[in-house]
């Protein structure tokens, strides 16, 4: 004689943490935002051209950047230290969409600028020069 299940609870029970876990997760990865191929903080504002204000203080600012972009991977320099003004570049080594990010804290904010890659425009070189035939002698 087999027993007949009152519900079917346990085909689904182990599957359910597994399948919270992954709602979560890709929850948080769908939050943050990606500007011109560089990932902002989550909540980050759009204060001009290519610059964001940052949800947090300068320190979580940086914590947040060093599990997006690791220091292995991605080089960083101070580029401004003094008092009350703290600037940090981290570059993209990989050269595609942008140059790299500039975080810096200035009158108790934080800020996010996202650095363009460098454009070549075609006037910024000098046309080329025909050669002119000099006056005077032909030579033989």
């Amino acid at each position: 004689m087999t027993r007949v299940l009152d519900s079917r609870k346990g085909l689904f029970y182990k599957a359910r943490p597994l399948g919270a876990v992954v709602v979560a997760l890709w929850a948080a990865v769908a939050v943050a935002e990606v500007v011109s191929g560089a990932q902002l903080p989550d909540g980050a504002q759009k204060v001009g051209e290519n610059r964001y204000r940052a949800p947090g203080d300068y320190e979580k600012t940086l914590e947040y950047y060093k599990i997006v972009y690791p220091s292995s991977a991605y080089p960083r320099r101070v580029i401004v230290n003094q008092p009350g003004v703290k600037a940090v570049h981290i570059t993209n080594p990989s050269g595609k969409n942008f140059e790299g990010l500039n975080i810096y804290e200035a009158n108790d904010e934080v800020r996010v600028y996202v650095v363009p890659l460098k454009s070549t425009p075609a006037s910024s070189k000098p046309p080329a020069k025909k050669a002119e035939p000099k006056s005077g002698k032909k030579s033989r």
